[in-house]
């Protein structure tokens, strides 16, 4: 679990509620990574598939900065961004569907990722079509297509950052062991898991984290065109086929497979 837990602890991500508490119970009991992320895959022959003229690109599970290991439980953001660049220039592609099945991942690249979704707006039609739903990172990816559609009982919002630490401390003296830590720079154990974490230090954590969430609302304001206000008071929520739709997040009640067909008429 610890390279699953470089990638989270200390780290601004945005993930549903769900999925930190199952990422806590991983951490706490020394769970492997394949608990998190479901079982290694092989690396698939395309990038992406085509359908009469569509590209699916795929959205789903844990969403992950870099490119690396297929996880049946995950996705890259890299491997997005390079499958979305290579649609666009494909001749054989009219349209670019995102298949959206997430409760998101970390904020590493998210946000990069979602303005070259945004920027890229006008060459090919995109679309993101949930399959079920879009939390979090995930949302933000979604909310930068041109068009969303969500089923009856799917979901969008959760628009907010989260941030852990973990302090071993009292483990350690339980333990009977003691950590002595050298350091040049006042801050630079602030978020060590063998340093109790001082008021001083979780206020700029805090501070770190207030600062990615506005940069979340700003993102999603942009992109669905709407008031920062109206996705700063959804508190980070999650809503619900038609209440997403009411809010602005989502545009149409789709099925993956409606929505597909309504995108090659479009």
């Amino acid at each position: 679990m610890m390279e699953v837990a470089s990638l989270f602890l200390n780290r601004p991500i945005a993930l549903t509620e769900a999925s930190l508490a199952l990422l806590r119970v991983g951490f706490q009991g020394g769970g492997n990574a394949e608990a998190f992320l479901g079982e290694r895959m092989a690396a698939p022959d395309a990038p992406y598939e085509v359908i009469e003229g569509i590209a699916i690109i795929p959205v789903s599970g844990v969403l992950l900065p870099g490119s690396g290991w297929s996880w049946s439980g995950a996705t890259y953001y890299q491997d997005i961004r390079c499958s979305l660049a290579a649609a666009l220039q494909d001749p054989a592609v009219n349209s670019i569907a995102l298949i959206v099945n997430s409760p998101g991942g970390t904020v590493s690249e998210c946000f990069d990722t979602a303005d070259l979704i945004y920027q890229a707006r006008g060459d090919k039609p995109i679309w993101a079509i949930l399959d079920d739903v879009a939390y979090s990172a995930a949302y933000a990816i979604a909310s930068a297509a041109d068009f969303i559609t969500v089923p009856r009982t799917g979901g969008t919002g959760s628009i907010g950052v989260v941030g852990m630490h973990v302090d071993v401390t009292a483990s350690l003296a339980d333990a009977g062991i003691k950590v002595t830590t050298f350091q040049y720079g006042a801050r630079k154990t602030d978020s060590y898991p063998t340093t109790p974490l001082t008021d001083p230090a979780r206020e700029r954590m805090q501070a770190d984290i207030d600062e990615m969430g506005e940069m979340f609302v700003a993102l999603v304001a942009r992109n669905r065109n709407i008031s920062p206000e109206i996705v700063r008071n959804t508190q980070a929520a999650t809503f619900m086929g038609e209440h997403g739709i009411a809010l602005g997040l989502a545009d149409q009640i789709a099925t993956p497979q409606e929505a597909i067909s309504a995108l090659l008429r479009a």
